[in-house]
């Protein structure tokens, strides 16, 4: 493994653990979703690693999904 694939995993590393951070859920799912896309290329760039590509990209698809199809779920916020 090279050093610029480790630098991709420590990244996806960070995106992860930075997604936990917000109390805001949407903004927790958006972060988590580019960490996702973040882990499909690591499990690219180490050789098609399936299991890493295959979870992560089902999690972004969630959180796809939650972010634009699943707004019934959502508290409504008043301004």
């Amino acid at each position: 493994m090279n050093d610029s694939t480790e630098i991709v995993g420590y990244l996806a590393t960070v995106f992860l653990v930075i997604s936990f951070l917000p109390r805001n859920v949407r903004y927790i799912r958006i972060i988590n979703f580019f960490a996702c896309l973040v882990f499909v290329v690591y499990g690219v760039l180490l050789g098609l690693k399936w299991p890493i590509i295959i979870s992560n990209g089902l999690i972004a698809l969630i959180q796809l999904y939650h972010l634009f199809f699943n707004k019934k779920n959502e508290p409504q916020h008043k301004l």
